[in-house]
């Protein structure tokens, strides 16, 4: 049989790892904090680069691509960024087996080494707005690692963008913002909260950063994509300016938003089992899995050749409908052990067919999330099952949603939050002091995720301090 995860009740770290390592998506390497993202895993990346590269695109974004080694001078320009990510640098000081001149960093994020080409590049109001993406690798040297959902070396897309205007910024802040929480509740079926995230949760060199925040299985948040209006504060450092309609010199108004491959984490934490990996339909790689089944051991060879030939052909049939289908025909392997593995690595929907099937013209479906067996007429199959397949992604959000929402509560007092302090999203009122913020963390181990855009603002008294809170935000602990 198939090899079995631990039970989420038993283990839930332990089941996620499981997970990954039995369904073969990645693996660990022997560098430190550092995975090997394997054809399972990878094939998810590239369904998840291949929607959000046309939804960049559809937006006016190009792609280009920048060096992976950044001079440590560049990051010491812009004194917030270079302090917030000064602990997490990787440095090389040696190559060609001398010292060099000047270290380099390799890339934690990029604004510093674009803003470098930027500077060169814009010389008029006529060269904004400029809209670049890069699919890349980044490294940030993290202490504690966990696969997928924070490495030391992981896969991402960081988009950079130079405007005339802070408004037109700012508009494209929300505009990108607003394509991750589409991707993220459109394709990945995982309902998320835009918003703002505070003073001491912004990102290194930022105005104002926004995220999308999403719950997981076990009530964790996790930050699933960002979107920073960064102002002039990178443009200043490297003298980004243009010659403005009025013929002034002007620095330019920047943003930068990104995502990666903590994605796949959270497609496994939002919609997975102990059976193991869940895919949504639109991010599949592998939608249907057909078996033969019933013609093993001393079943008539003419049988065999007429199940045989229905499979493929049904398969073809399905191929043509723009579906990704496997024949599962491993004479060494039992049906139940087949059964499992797919369940295990995903495969959205499985179909059974077998003499006795045949002989009814019919054939046994069994969707991934259900696990309950139909039966379904063969010459209505390739229709059943894209009605299936849009019917499940549709039951995963809805579950994952609801699931969301029964686990949303407004606290009131501080005795409550720490309370409620596993239990999800805890909507309370906070007085906007970081300290305060700090305190909340050390003591309770919640964090503030983002002021939701759809949550409605009305005053109110800190649950710590009892002084003026403007509103409520989300605290909830997280990945």
């Amino acid at each position: 049989m198939a090899e079995k995860l631990t039970p989420r009740e038993k283990g839930f770290s332990e089941w996620y790892v499981d997970l990954i390592q039995k369904a073969k998506l990645a693996d660990y390497s022997d560098v430190k904090g550092c995975m090997v993202i394997r054809p399972n895993g990878y094939a998810l990346w590239e369904n998840i680069q291949r929607v959000m590269d046309k939804m960049f695109k559809d937006e006016g974004v190009r792609n280009a691509y920048f060096p992976l080694l950044i001079p440590e001078s560049y990051l010491k320009k812009e004194a917030e960024h270079v302090e917030g990510f000064n602990p997490q640098l990787a440095i090389v000081t040696h190559a060609g087996g001398q010292k060099l001149e000047e270290p380099y960093v390799i890339r934690p994020t990029s604004e510093t080494i674009i803003n470098r080409s930027f500077s060169k590049w814009i010389q008029s109001y006529r060269d904004l707005p400029l809209l670049l993406n890069q699919w890349a690798n980044v490294m940030r040297w993290e202490m504690r690692t966990r696969l997928f959902l924070r490495t030391t070396e992981f896969l991402w897309q960081e988009g950079h963008t130079c405007h005339e205007t802070e408004e037109d910024a700012e508009k494209r802040t929300l505009t990108m913002l607003e394509v991750y929480r589409t991707f993220a509740e459109d394709y990945m079926a995982m309902p998320v909260l835009p918003g703002r995230k505070t003073e001491s949760e912004k990102f290194a060199g930022a105005l104002r950063t926004y995220s999308i925040e999403a719950m997981m299985q076990d009530k964790k948040a996790l930050q699933a994509g960002t979107s920073h209006n960064l102002g002039q504060n990178f443009a200043k450092a490297f003298d980004t300016q243009f010659q403005g309609r009025d013929g002034q010199q002007h620095h330019v108004w920047q943003t930068s938003w990104g995502s990666s491959t903590r994605l796949i984490g959270g497609l496994i934490l939002t919609h997975s089992d102990d059976a193991g990996l869940i895919v949504p339909p639109k991010l599949a790689a592998t939608h249907v899995v057909i078996i033969p089944v019933g013609i093993g051991g001393k079943a008539p060879e003419a049988e065999k050749t007429q199940v045989l030939e229905k499979v493929h052909a049904l398969a073809a049939d399905l191929r043509k409908a723009g579906l990704g289908v496997v024949v599962d025909d491993d004479e060494t392997k039992t049906p139940g052990f087949k059964y499992n593995e797919h369940e295990l690595t995903g495969t959205c929907v499985r179909i059974e067919l077998g003499p006795k099937d045949l002989a009814k013209s019919s054939c046994v479906m069994v969707r991934r999330d259900l696990r309950q067996k139909e039966f379904v007429p063969l010459d209505e199959a390739v229709a059943k099952v894209q009605a299936m397949l849009d019917q499940m992604q549709k039951d995963l959000f809805k579950k994952a949603k609801d699931f969301r929402d029964a686990h949303t509560f407004e606290v009131n007092s501080y005795e409550e939050l720490k309370a409620k302090a596993d239990d999800g999203f805890l909507l309370a009122h906070w007085d906007g002091d970081a300290k305060t913020e700090a305190r909340i963390k050390e003591e309770t181990g919640l964090t503030t995720r983002c002021r939701p855009f759809s949550l409605k603002q009305e005053p109110g008294k800190c649950v710590m301090t009892g002084n003026p809170s403007q509103g409520r935000i989300v605290f909830s602990k997280a990945y």
